[in-house]
């Protein structure tokens, strides 16, 4: 996995030293947590357990996590991820803190990130996202994804409400 740059931003691996930034700037605010698989963290505790686990997995060689860190300031602002495959092709995945929602960096962040993989050999990049989030399937669409189809299911294992999904697909 290497750093990517675009015009405002850095992509990097995550490191030690972020957790306090990730649970100031994401994993502490409950309308980031409304629509992502995971609970709200309610302790940075919980932030460092978390970083502990991504920090671990860049040892194997699929490992896409990237932080996302604002270059003017050097501001730790989300991440975006190959959250799994399916069917061999990456499912990507994203969160950012909401006071830099509406500012353009996870569409920016995201085509930086379909094109490193296209670069990598994959062929097809999978997303999905909450039908009720509108941000973030607009910044799918942003990014060139196409709607394949919508979906009633479990939010994630340890969030058992009923969500209707949105599916996205870009081919290279």
């Amino acid at each position: 996995m290497r750093e990517l740059e675009t015009e405002r931003l850095r992509l990097r691996k995550l490191c030690e030293t972020d957790a306090e930034s990730m649970y100031n700037n994401w994993t502490s605010n409950p309308n980031v947590a409304k629509y992502v698989t995971w609970q709200t963290h309610e302790n940075i505790e919980t932030t460092k357990a978390y970083l502990n686990f991504v920090l671990s997995k860049y040892e194997k060689p699929d490992t896409y996590i990237w932080g996302i860190e604002r270059k003017s300031d050097g501001v730790l602002m989300g991440v975006i991820d190959v959250v799994g495959y399916k069917d061999g092709c990456p499912v990507l995945g994203y969160c950012s803190g909401e006071s830099f929602w509406g500012n353009g960096y996870m569409t920016e962040a995201c085509k930086a990130v379909v094109e490193e993989l296209f670069a990598d050999g994959y062929k097809t990049i999978l997303i999905g996202a909450i039908k009720e989030n509108i941000g973030s399937n607009r910044v799918i669409e942003k990014c060139g994804f196409m709607f394949e189809k919508s979906i009633d299911e479990r939010m994630s294992y340890c969030k058992p409400e009923i969500v209707t999904k949105n599916y996205y697909r870009i081919d290279r």
